[in-house]
């Protein structure tokens, strides 16, 4: 989760999803081998968003796991993985809208916004609201009293 410095989180508009899905979410990805979940996802919001203008705020204090239609399985992951299994961090964004670049090597994302952490639920895939509303619930405290 990247918050900006009056506390809107990132969200970016996925290039691949079915059509009629909703395409918004926040940057995630695998951990590779050897990697720590702090590396990782240092890791995945350069090679998603094309920056590296972050500072860790928080980690969650447990994984977060989610199923995925097949649909999704089999179109966009490839038919590879059933679902996920996740550790979430809360990201403050140090940077400014111009460090911010999808044109990444394989990009994922084709816009991006800054929207109202209440919005995230509402934005994101169906099977995704659930994840999302237990990131928030976690992450409460990271924003409450933003900016920072």
């Amino acid at each position: 989760m990247l918050l900006n410095r009056v506390g809107l989180a990132f969200i970016g508009h996925r290039i691949r999803m079915p059509p009629g899905m909703p395409r918004w979410q926040m940057p995630q990805g695998g951990i590779d081998a050897g990697e720590t979940p702090r590396q990782a996802a240092l890791r995945e919001l350069r090679e998603e968003i094309g920056t590296s203008r972050a500072d860790i705020l928080v980690e969650s204090r447990g994984w977060f796991c989610h199923g995925v239609p097949n649909e999704i399985a089999r179109e966009v992951m490839g038919g590879r993985y059933r679902g996920n299994r996740q550790k979430w961090f809360a990201m403050r964004f140090t940077g400014t809208n111009a460090d911010i670049n999808l044109a990444t090597e394989f990009p994922e994302f084709d816009s991006w916004r800054w929207v109202i952490l209440e919005q995230l639920p509402e934005l994101v895939a169906p099977f995704m609201r659930r994840l999302y509303l237990d990131i928030l619930d976690e992450f409460g405290t990271v924003w409450s009293g933003a900016p920072q």
